[in-house]
């Protein structure tokens, strides 16, 4: 397992001290389905978006490792977890490529703004008819005569941060027979005529997140606003989601982790029939599956993590990874209402949120579903 060195406690350690602030009130938010400006205001303060961006952006240059390390502290101390993954999904659909495949105008001109909060990401890939299917993606982008501008038509779906985002990186086909060489990532500033971003879609959980659809009626941008090379669009989608899945995920272990930590101090104190109700197996087996799940998942992130910096092919090993922690969460949030009873039935404990919320992360990043394909593929037992 990864040793952590002083630097790494610290930057860890360092956003603890921000937990209580950024979960406050996280009940009432949840019902309201209402995204805190101020709150998300407190999360740039804490240099977390930051963290993977180079310094000449104001970003922290840290590594992959270490920025995972910082998130499972996020996941630890903050129960918003709607403005957790408003955090991840900023860093990672938007900040992530722009310094993989931005140029150097694109950096300067959105990145310091990622890494303060002032700018926030999102990225539109889902439509409605495709669903994970990125390949049967329909909207397309048509390159002016002069080649200096793209015209984008269609429309995606599940557009998490989309209404908030101040700049969205849109996927679209320029070539609708080329595969996956077809497919162009774009910058779209929220403000670009053409662009319609829908009103917030109510959801199950993490609504704290905002969610919507968005249209693009004859989007015009310049060729200035392509991410990576036209075509490239793939090579970035891919870049991105390996990064996605594993800041997302490794927040969850931090959810998880205090999650389990309530757990056993509930289990200890809990009197029922004259033992405390961790004394009994029925329980206490429970609280032992949320500790093998927590740690089995742990493990397989920041192996993960380690193979992907040390530029080793981990298409399996994310799918992989998101498979266990997903479903880690789901049983361990579905336990902690169980352990819990009448109380952890009852909103005001928070626990039945955290369920919602576990839910999330069977469908968002890949379906699990996708998960099993892609890796029946990888095994050689595709169609």
């Amino acid at each position: 397992m990864i040793r952590w060195n002083s630097d790494q406690n610290e930057l860890r350690q360092g956003l603890a001290q921000w937990g209580e602030a950024l979960s406050a009130g996280h009940i009432e938010a949840d019902e309201r389905a209402a995204f805190s400006p101020d709150k998300w205001r407190l999360v740039g303060k804490t240099g977390l978006l930051a963290l993977p961006f180079p310094e000449e952006y104001g970003g922290l240059g840290q590594s992959l490792l270490t920025t995972m390390y910082v998130l499972e502290g996020l996941g630890e101390h903050c129960r918003d977890a709607g403005l957790n993954f408003t955090a991840t999904t900023s860093i990672a659909s938007t900040g992530v490529p722009l310094a993989r495949f931005g140029t150097a105008a694109q950096k300067e001109r959105y990145l310091p703004g990622i890494c303060t909060g002032e700018t926030i990401g999102a990225h539109a890939v889902t439509e409605p008819e495709g669903g994970s299917d990125a390949m049967a993606m329909a909207t397309r982008a048509e390159r002016d005569a002069d080649g200096g501008h793209f015209t984008l038509t269609g429309s995606k779906a599940f557009v998490s941060n989309g209404p908030v985002a101040d700049v969205i990186v849109v996927y679209a086909r320029t070539r609708p027979e080329g595969g996956p060489l077809g497919i162009t990532a774009f910058l779209v500033d929220r403000d670009t005529p053409g662009l319609t971003v829908g009103n917030p879609v109510k959801k199950m959980g993490l609504r704290t997140a905002p969610l919507a659809e968005l249209y693009l009626d004859e989007c015009r941008v310049p060729r200035e606003a392509v991410l990576g090379r036209v075509g490239g669009g793939y090579l970035v989608l891919d870049h991105v989601m390996k990064r996605e899945v594993l800041y997302s995920f490794i927040v969850n272990a931090g959810e998880m982790r205090h999650r389990l930590e309530r757990c056993v101090a509930y289990a200890r104190e809990r009197h029922a029939f004259g033992s405390p109700i961790g004394a009994y197996q029925s329980v206490a087996n429970k609280i032992v599956d949320m500790k093998t799940g927590l740690e089995t998942a742990r493990r397989w992130l920041y192996d993960t993590g380690e193979r992907l910096a040390a530029g080793e092919d981990v298409t399996m090993d994310v799918a992989i990874a998101k498979l266990l922690t997903s479903r880690a969460n789901v049983a361990g949030a579905l336990a902690a209402v169980q352990i819990f009873g009448g109380h952890g039935y009852m909103s005001e404990y928070g626990l039945e949120q955290e369920l919602r919320n576990a839910v999330g992360g069977t469908i968002y990043s890949g379906t699990n579903e996708i998960q099993y394909t892609r890796i029946a593929s990888l095994l050689g037992l595709g169609a």
